[in-house]
C-alpha cells in the first residue's frame, strides 16, 4: 500500500500502460496492483459502455482489510465479483436505488469510479439523466451509472469484454482527500481526482 508521502496533492500520475484500449495482458497488468496506485492511474482514462462514456475524473480505493469495503468480512453472494480477476467489474446498489461501478485490482480490493467527464454519447446521457447540464451528467457514482446505462445485468465481467472498453491516459495532475459517504475508516485519504476538473462529485478541500 502506498504511504501518505506518495499521495501529495497536486502530484502527477503515470497514466495507464501503453496506448490503445487495454485488453488481455495489458488489462491484467494495469489492474493487478495496489488499489491506490490503480485508482490514481485511472484518472484521465477513457471509459465507455456501448460507446457512451468519457474521461474518468474521480475515484476511490478500497481494500479487504478496510472496514469501509464490501470485502471486509470476506466473500459473499453480493460481493462475489469483487474477487474476480484484475480488471473485473463489480456493480452494487446503494440506498436501494443507485448503482455504483467498481473495478477489481487484487482480489477483494477495488477502485470505485465516482465521476466522469462526458465525451461520447452525450445525447444518450442527457436523455437517461433528464438534464442537459454537462457537469451534472456523471458527477457522482449513481449519476455516472445512470448516464452510462449501467446496472447489475453487466456485473462480473472483464473490462475488455462488451459492453465495456477502457483506454489509457496521458499523465494528469491529481488531488487527494477523504472518501465520501462512509463512517468507517473515514479518515483514509483514498479519494482521488483530476486537479481543477469541473466534473467531480464534490470539490476537494
Amino acid at each position: 500500500m502506498l504511504s501518505a508521502s506518495d499521495m501529495t496533492d497536486g502530484g502527477t500520475i503515470s497514466g495507464a500502460m501503453g496506448t490503445g484500449t487495454l485488453t488481455g495482458e495489458s488489462l491484467r497488468k494495469f489492474f493487478e496492483r495496489d488499489a491506490i496506485a490503480v485508482s490514481r492511474d485511472l484518472l484521465g482514462c477513457h471509459l465507455s459502455v456501448d460507446g457512451v462514456g468519457g474521461r474518468i475524473t474521480e475515484t476511490e480505493a478500497y481494500f479487504p482489510d478496510d472496514e469501509a469495503s464490501h470485502s471486509f468480512r470476506g466473500p459473499t453472494k453480493r460481493n462475489g465479483a469483487m474477487y474476480g480477476k484484475p480488471g473485473n467489474v463489480y456493480i452494487y446498489r446503494i440506498y436501494g436505488m443507485y448503482w455504483c461501478l467498481n473495478f477489481v485490482c487484487h482480489p477483494g480490493s477495488a477502485a470505485l469510479i465516482r465521476a466522469l467527464e462526458p465525451e461520447t454519447g452525450i445525447p444518450q446521457m442527457m436523455e437517461r439523466r433528464g438534464t442537459d447540464m454537462l457537469t451534472s451528467l456523471c458527477s457522482g457514482p449513481g449519476k455516472l451509472c445512470q448516464a452510462l446505462g449501467i446496472d447489475i445485468a453487466i456485473n462480473d465481467r472483464l473490462l475488455d469484454r462488451p459492453p465495456y472498453a477502457i483506454a489509457p491516459s496521458a499523465p494528469v495532475p491529481i488531488v487527494s482527500g477523504k472518501r465520501i459517504g462512509i463512517t468507517k475508516n473515514a479518515e483514509a485519504p483514498w479519494r482521488f481526482g483530476i486537479q481543477g476538473s469541473r466534473f467531480l462529485s464534490k470539490p476537494f478541500r
